[in-house]
């Protein structure tokens, strides 16, 4: 038997996950981690990126766009903003969000416009990825 811990991930919606995992990764702005139960306490901001959260029959995944993960030796709680299982992804929205911004980054109208297209591009490639 894995060695398991307490997740916790909520929105300001739902309670998008409550269970045991042996192991999460994700990715923070510090870059990509995976955490294990015990594992020295922590605080970060999560970045965009896929959410793979390991569970004794297999690997669940998901799009985590944004928020906060709080490590404790045997809790995990990520605090997000938006995250979605692939069947809740709009596989159309998030190709007309990435056609935009391809469209945007072509143009590079302002430092500010080219760091929001290259955020919105990365985050419908990161669902479009989970949707195939």
């Amino acid at each position: 038997m894995a060695d398991l811990f307490k997740l916790h991930i909520i929105t300001p919606e739902r309670k998008f996950y409550e269970g045991e995992a042996s192991m999460v990764e994700l990715t923070t702005t510090e870059g990509d981690i995976g955490v294990y139960r015990n594992h020295i306490p922590i605080t970060a901001i999560v970045a965009p990126g896929v959410l793979k959260i390991h569970q004794e029959d297999g690997v669940k995944e998901a799009a985590l766009m944004s928020g906060f993960i709080e490590v404790l030796p045997e809790k995990i709680v990520i605090m997000a903003e938006v995250v979605e299982w692939p069947g809740e992804i709009d596989v159309n929205r998030a190709e007309e969000a990435k056609i935009r911004a391809e469209r945007r980054l072509k143009e590079q109208s302002g430092e500010i416009d080219i760091i929001r297209a290259e955020t919105a591009l990365k985050k419908a490639l990161i669902r479009l990825s989970l949707t195939k």
